[in-house]
């Protein structure tokens, strides 16, 4: 009886690793058409309720994160904008405009990846998610496999500075050569 509790623990911390694996595949899935790999699980219990990753530049649409689109698929799946007893898995920590969807949609809990120290909301900035004014406060679990999270926005930004850098030099050396030429 002594170890059940830790036990369940264990038990929800595998689920939390085998969703945030899923967030990643779909994080992937974003980078792959050029968006900022951010990829999110909706689930209640053990069934998928909605999925989705970065749209923004894609869509043009600057509220197209992983996060809207999972809320936006599971609202008529569910037949309500209310997404009770539900889990959020997302590979990035929520900016402001996702973590009050959140709360609007009373999602119950919220597992995120990696901190963002510029817009995340759910306790790196600020912390909208346990806000004292707001109706509802989802549990808030950070740090999710956040190295692997971490590194997979950071390769992609990585890669990106790269590019622009050689299309500088690409550039510059194409002016070069046409001014010399003249």
């Amino acid at each position: 009886m002594h170890y059940w509790p830790c036990r369940l623990w264990n038990d929800l911390m595998q689920q939390d690793e085998k969703w945030m694996v899923r967030a990643m595949e779909l994080a992937s899935m974003a980078e792959a058409i050029g968006e900022v790999p951010v990829g999110a699980v909706l689930v209640r219990g053990d069934e998928v309720l909605a999925e989705g990753y970065n749209r923004s530049i894609i869509d043009h649409d600057p509220s197209a994160h992983a996060e809207m689109q999972c809320l936006r698929l599971a609202g008529p799946k569910l037949e309500n904008y209310r997404m009770l007893d539900t889990t959020l898995y997302v590979t990035l920590e929520p900016c402001p405009m996702c973590a009050g969807a959140l709360v609007h949609a009373r999602v119950g809990r919220v597992v995120f990846g990696a901190s963002d120290l510029k817009t995340g909301a759910a306790g790196s900035v600020m912390n909208l998610l346990d806000h004292p004014k707001l109706n509802h406060w989802p549990e808030v679990v950070g740090g999710v496999l956040a190295e692997p999270c971490a590194e997979q926005l950071s390769a992609f930004f990585r890669r990106r500075r790269a590019e622009k850098k050689a299309l500088k030099k690409a550039q510059k050396l194409a002016s070069d050569g046409a001014s010399s030429s003249l």
